[in-house]
């Protein structure tokens, strides 16, 4: 079994319980399907290795390579480094994870909600920080939760809608602050700022909201519910699933993770302006893709995000030890989303033969 089937194996026990399932399917006991014969003279073996994971095996090989002939790219505080900035872009990553599976591609409002909770959370910080966290959360759990109502109920196009959220939601930014930074009355987030044994608080959390996600997706009804949501949706409804409710609930996990980012995007700036979110939204885009998240929705887990948000961190953590701009690091990004798309689309289609 290869990881892209493992990625689907929620979906594929959750198949054997559908409503409607008939001739044994899925229980083992219809006829077995005679095995495929390898096309154009193949080895039958060669038609199980994803194109996806070989490519991705490559990258990390020539970071590795590029890493040893980079000063100080192994070393402990440049490893430490990569993993504070892969914390926040981790965390919605992961959120965006949970959105994708379910069939929703991918939200293009994610730095304008991260810079929204950012400045309500540095703008209620006298009112103590638990209550400041809360309304941080509340408030990016309530703008994506909305969206995502939209979607699944009736079905919105994600990517025109998130377009047309992050205008609004940008124009709240701007109103909110007035087009100047909002600076907190007092310091109570001074705490998220902490490192423990070395690394910052935002790195657990991280690891904490990566191990929640995946037991969500793998271990509860609504989780495997998204899987098959996202590799048919119109089966889904067709079969009696609640498409509409697990949608908004994939969303607001989704929006708990862009206010967690957001806060710890907040604590660390101590300050906010309209640009603060900056490219937070292409850069969870890319970690969650890199991760082999399939971006047509059905499969992707929250562990492989993590894999790919750090692979993410350290091409740019390299790129900028030897020396090259933030245009680099943008242009490399995107070619390397480029590839995941291209490797994915290829996968789909040799799936379909």
């Amino acid at each position: 079994m290869t990881a892209a089937d493992n990625d689907r194996g929620p979906a594929m026990a959750a198949a054997r319980d559908l409503p409607g399932r008939q001739d044994g399917a899925g229980t083992g006991t219809g006829p077995p399907a005679p095995a495929p014969a390898a096309a154009g003279g193949r080895l039958p073996g060669l038609r199980g290795v994803d194109p996806l994971d070989v490519g991705i095996v490559i990258v990390v090989l020539a970071v590795i390579v590029t890493g040893m002939l980079t000063t100080r790219f192994f070393s402990l505080a440049n490893a430490r480094a990569i993993l504070a900035s892969t914390a926040t872009v981790g965390i919605t990553a992961i959120g965006a994870t949970v959105v994708m599976i379910a069939g929703s591609a991918v939200s293009l409002a994610v730095s304008q909600t991260a810079t929204v909770v950012a400045m309500i959370f540095l703008a209620t910080q006298q009112f103590g920080l638990a209550a400041a966290i809360t309304l941080g959360l509340l408030s990016g759990v309530a703008m994506t939760a909305i969206q995502g109502a939209v979607i699944g109920f009736w079905t919105a196009n994600p990517i025109v809608l998130t377009i047309a959220a992050g205008f609004a939601i940008g124009g709240v930014a701007t109103w909110i602050s007035g087009g100047t930074t909002v600076n907190p009355q007092v310091a109570a987030f001074n705490g998220l700022n902490g490192t423990p044994l070395g690394l910052p608080l935002a790195v657990y959390v991280l690891l904490a909201v990566t191990a929640a996600a995946q037991w969500f997706l793998r271990r509860t009804t609504a989780g495997r519910y998204m899987y098959l949501i996202g590799e048919n949706p119109r089966a889904a409804r067709a079969a009696g699933l609640p498409v509409g409710r697990v949608t908004v609930i994939a969303w607001a996990i989704f929006g708990a993770c862009i206010a967690l980012a957001g806060v710890f995007l907040a604590a660390f700036n101590t300050s906010a302006n309209a640009n603060l979110g900056g490219t937070l939204s292409l850069d969870a885009i890319a970690a969650v893709l890199a991760g082999g998240t399939a971006i047509g929705g059905g499969r992707g887990s929250a562990v492989r995000t993590l894999g790919g948000a750090l692979l993410i961190s350290a091409i740019s953590d390299l790129l900028l030890l030897r020396g090259f701009s933030t245009g680099i690091q943008l242009l490399v990004k995107g070619l390397l989303v480029a590839f995941v798309v291209i490797a994915v689309h290829v996968r789909s289609t040799r799936g379909r033969r």
